[in-house]
């Protein structure tokens, strides 16, 4: 159970850690390192730009399931 809990508390916060770096790569990938413009453009740009809510979701489900899977070992859930 223990396990379970830490192994969820450092996957959320190696997870939230790696947000800004995921946001500036997407940044530099539709603006340009200088902001003069970058290579993806359109609706590429506009899904691009969900890249980082999507992961932000997907860290939180991922440490939500492994608490949840850990209390449900201990019998608490």
């Amino acid at each position: 159970m223990l396990g379970n809990l830490l192994g969820g508390f450092i996957v959320v916060l190696v997870g939230v850690n790696l947000i800004p770096t995921i946001a500036d790569s997407i940044w530099t990938a539709t603006n340009g390192a200088n902001g003069s413009g970058g290579n993806i453009t359109g609706a590429s740009a506009s899904i691009l730009d969900l890249t980082t809510i999507f992961f932000a979701l997907g860290i939180m489900s991922a440490g939500v399931s492994l608490a949840v899977g850990g209390l449900r070992n201990a019998g608490l859930v």
